[in-house]
């Protein structure tokens, strides 16, 4: 019986190219994070004090949001 190899190497620049996408798309998504957590703050700021205690929160713990 035969045994025949059918694994080969990636094309050259495929991983290049892979790693470099794979970074891109971290730093979109490290963007898109960050935005979400200062849009959520934002709101969070128009509250009154009132309604930051129905929720369980105070100013202080604003800042503290999406770090």
């Amino acid at each position: 019986m035969a045994a025949i190899e059918t694994s080969r190497p990636a094309p050259f620049g495929a991983i290049t190219t892979y790693r470099a996408f794979n970074a891109l798309s971290n730093v979109f998504s490290t963007i898109g994070m960050w935005n979400d957590a200062r849009v959520t703050r934002k709101a969070l700021s128009k509250l009154s004090d009132r309604e930051l205690d129905d929720i369980g929160l105070c100013r202080g713990d604003i800042e503290m949001l999406g770090r």
